[in-house]
């Protein structure tokens, strides 16, 4: 028991280590090990390994015996984009996701265990177009479009036995999530509250968004390109699930988690409104010369520079600048329930049901940012360095259906396969090319070969076929998303190894 002890905390440092460095892009695990991806992550009714910590806690009762699992999952997802200046392509990524876990059935009553499960997150890498950014031939230049959201749970479960049949469990976890964000920022004129004229109450995000007509810049949107990064959140999240077997041949589960409420802290933003500032300078110039048909570029230019310096805004100064980033976000609470049969002796069934509370988790990203010291986005934005941006998601809640298969060839091999619908969360107002989440089919195949009494090898592909979305005319994260099209696809291949130890 020591050596098994010293194993498992070897390999938890190690993954701990590792993890942060490979949760990275990708869309959430329809399964946490190769057992439950290869029947299509089947699990809430089906009580036969350790991940039943993340699924329904109470289904550890039933393990036949202590287990340590330790899986591995590679992830290669495919995003696509296009609007009218754009049909890209995605980087193509490969990214490790790791999860171990130990459950301790000794006792008739009791059972607990512990693991650490990478959930997955989303994300993706483009190189883009964007109308405000081209050089002086009107060629466009590319843009860096980049965004990470992962998420980790480590913690501990107990179950415990109400009757033979019948057995109650919970769940406690640490939560871990990183985020980065990377792209041409698209944000109101409004958001500029620096005062102009103080007996008018006129201000920038007026001067911005006013008509040519009105002495106004006509603008809808304003953008800076963007780079959050380093925001990392700790919480709390629990989940509570009952298991019931009343036989051999059937299993029923029924489990529910806890909503999650992501703070992010401590993060850097880069703000860098230089093309938008050039873009307006630009317009200024225009009309000066338009209205000054005899000056020459250099005197429109000094007249626009004066203009400028006359509200405030020395633009020798530039308009980059720093800031301490915070955000908040959340994972959605859940309520699943599943059930496992025997259709004959080789064959057994399983099917989940899980409804996810996407609608109250991805509402609003709301993002803060503090410690700003360029004094000519301060003077336009009317703050001492402060800027609140609250990023609209809007998402929908979700219903995903689970139905897998596992096939007994012999006493040491099992095949499964599975297939899964879940609807797409996002609406066609926020869906944008850095938060994919829009797979609704998901098929695999696995399955698993003893090589020993106390070893077994599994392994599953799951493959999540493409689908595409189209945002609506009115964008509400930028006009460069409006009658856009947002793609994925995605192909997961999982190993595990389970090790069963005797009572």
């Amino acid at each position: 028991m020591k050596q098994t002890l010293k194993v498992i905390v070897s390999t938890t440092l190690l993954l701990l280590f590792f993890m942060p460095a490979f949760t990275q892009n990708g869309t959430q695990l329809i399964g946490y090990d190769a057992v439950t991806s290869g029947r299509a992550g089947t699990s809430v009714g089906s009580f036969d390994n350790p991940s039943l910590m993340m699924n329904n806690p109470a289904g550890i009762s039933f393990l036949k015996s202590s287990q340590f699992n330790l899986s591995m999952s590679f992830m290669t997802p495919s995003v696509y984009f296009k609007n009218d200046i754009n049909n890209s392509k995605g980087k193509n990524n490969l990214f490790p996701l790791g999860c171990l876990s130990y459950v301790n059935q000794r006792d008739k009553k009791m059972t607990y265990g512990f693991g650490i499960f990478t959930q997955g997150g989303m994300g993706a890498d483009f190189s883009m177009n964007h109308y405000l950014y081209s050089d002086q031939s009107g060629n466009y230049i590319p843009q860096l479009y980049h965004s990470k959201f992962a998420v980790m749970q480590g913690g501990a479960s107990a179950s415990y036995k109400l009757t033979p049949t019948l057995a109650i469990g919970v769940t406690a976890t640490v939560v871990y999530s990183q985020m980065e964000f990377q792209m041409p920022f698209s944000m109101p004129p409004a958001i500029l509250q620096g005062v102009i004229n103080p007996s008018t109450g006129f201000n920038f995000g007026d001067m911005f968004s006013a008509p040519p007509a009105s002495g106004g810049l006509g603008y809808s949107e304003l953008v800076a390109s963007a780079n959050m990064t380093g925001l990392t959140s700790y919480q709390f999240n629990g989940r509570i699930g009952l298991a019931y077997k009343p036989s051999e041949d059937v299993s029923i589960g029924l489990s529910y988690s806890l909503p999650i409420n992501l703070k992010y802290k401590n993060g850097t933003a880069q703000m860098d409104m230089t093309a938008q500032m050039n873009n307006a300078f630009g317009k200024v110039m225009g009309g000066i010369m338009q209205q000054n048909p005899s000056f020459t570029p250099s005197q429109a230019q000094a007249a626009a520079m004066a203009q400028f310096a006359s509200l405030g805004i020395d633009l020798t100064k530039g308009a980059t600048d720093r800031y301490t980033a915070n955000a908040t976000l959340g994972l959605p609470q859940s309520i699943s329930a599943g059930i496992s049969f025997a259709a004959s002796k080789q064959l057994r069934l399983s099917m989940d049901i899980q409804w996810l509370n996407w609608a109250n988790a991805f509402n609003t990203m709301n993002i803060e940012l503090s410690g700003g010291t360029s004094a000519n986005i301060n003077r336009m934005l009317g703050t001492a360095g402060t800027i609140a941006m609250p990023f609209p998601l809007n998402w929908k809640n979700s219903i995903v259906i689970k139905t897998g298969a596992e096939f007994a060839v012999s006493k040491k091999l099992q095949l499964r396969c599975g297939y899964a619908y879940g609807n797409n969360p996002v609406p066609e107002t926020t869906i944008f090319p850095l938060f994919p989440a829009v797979v609704v089919h998901h098929a695999s195949i696995g399955g698993s070969l003893k090589v020993s009494k106390a070893v077994a090898i599994n392994a599953a592909y799951e493959h999540a076929f493409r689908n595409d979305e189209t945002a609506a005319q009115m964008s509400l994260i930028g006009a460069q998303f409006n009658n856009s099209i947002s793609g994925l696809a995605n192909d997961i291949y999982h190993v595990s190894f389970s090790w069963t130890m005797k009572k």
